[in-house]
């Protein structure tokens, strides 16, 4: 009998003892686990902080318009006119154009208002771009500019649908007009060839789309 019940509590010990050691081994692998968890999670952090670090620093970096290829040619009327391909992308940064004022290429999702706008402040080219794609007639002007020429220049701005005016101190020539894949400059309000550009390129042929609003875009 006693030597029944010594084997009896030594199996029920060696019995216990293996319970004691597979807890503590699932302690052990459950310490391993969350140690682990926590460090995806901690990765996880630190790698999603830097990627919207980047992102947020890439919105306000200045892009090249890598889909813009191609260069002006002057005609004998002298209208420089694009010859290859202009960009169409809607982007969220700075684009660095191939000309100043450029006259098309990728640009931001929001117009400026061209209902006859014109503005006194220098405009952000990605918005006056998309202008131009909706068949805006951009006219701009640097301080060279006679005053007599801008009051006339605005006031035929503000009689014609699709147009808008603004200053630009970073363009060559004192008066100059864009429109998609188009551009001359012209000596003064006066100069015929206003009239025949506004004739020709007001929601002209070149429009890459036709009838697109002029409202309901940025103001300044």
């Amino acid at each position: 009998m006693g030597s029944a019940k010594n084997k009896s509590n030594a199996s029920r010990k060696a019995r216990i003892e293996e319970m004691r050691r597979a807890e503590r081994a699932r302690e052990r692998r459950n310490r391993i686990l969350t140690i682990v968890a926590s460090a995806v999670v901690v990765t996880g952090l630190v790698v999603g902080g830097v990627v919207l670090i980047r992102s947020q620093s890439d919105d306000t970096d200045t892009a090249a318009d890598a889909t813009t290829k191609g260069k002006f040619v002057t005609g004998k009327d002298g209208v420089r006119t694009w010859e290859g391909t202009l960009g169409r992308t809607h982007v969220s940064k700075s684009v660095k154009y191939s000309s100043e004022p450029p006259v098309g290429g990728d640009h931001n999702q929001a117009w400026m208002n061209c209902n006859g706008d014109v503005y006194t402040k220098e405009l952000k080219n990605e918005h006056a771009v998309h202008s131009l794609e909706h068949g805006a007639v951009w006219v701009t002007y640097t301080s060279k500019a006679s005053k007599a020429d801008i009051e006339a220049l605005a006031a035929k701005v503000k009689q014609t649908p699709y147009t808008l005016m603004s200053p630009d101190e970073k363009q060559k020539d004192p008066i100059m007009l864009s429109a998609w894949g188009h551009q001359r400059s012209v000596t003064s309000a006066k100069d015929p060839n206003v009239g025949k550009f506004f004739e020709t390129y007001v929601q002209g042929k070149q429009t890459p789309e036709p009838g697109a609003a002029c409202t309901g875009g940025l103001s300044e």
